[in-house]
């Protein structure tokens, strides 16, 4: 069974949106834009627009109509869209020829492949 959470966290429609389920994957089609923060314990793929800050203990996918500004705290990440912010991933955090980032990163592993576009810093750490 699969249980969400939707809470209104303000007058300005800010939204925060809990997952529950461990083992579930999370979409945000591409029809979709949601405005507000997301947290989950499950992988999750954007293919639509995210405006606000994403947290999960799973794979994120941005997909290459997807976008995202806001900051990133994940397990791994691939990216294939566009990106403004911070991004922060425990394992690879991958940019695909479609991608567009610019912000931060701070990961362990890093790939990127030709056509990428990447604006900003990265740091890169020792696995956990």
């Amino acid at each position: 069974m699969y249980f969400i959470k939707f809470a209104i966290l303000n007058s300005w429609n800010m939204a925060k949106f809990v997952e529950n389920n461990l083992g579930a994957v999370n979409l945000i089609s591409s029809a979709t834009i949601v405005t507000g923060d997301i947290s989950t314990e499950s992988d999750i793929r954007i293919d639509g627009s995210l405006k606000g800050n994403l947290t999960t203990s799973g794979r994120l996918i941005i997909g290459a109509n997807g976008t995202i500004e806001g900051d990133i705290k994940c397990k791994s990440a691939e990216i294939e869209g566009l990106l403004k912010g911070k991004i922060v991933t425990d394992e690879l955090l991958s940019l695909k020829s479609t991608s567009s980032f610019t912000g931060d990163m701070t990961t362990s592993q890093l790939l990127i492949e030709p056509g990428a576009i990447f604006q900003g810093n990265c740091q890169m750490i020792k696995n956990k």
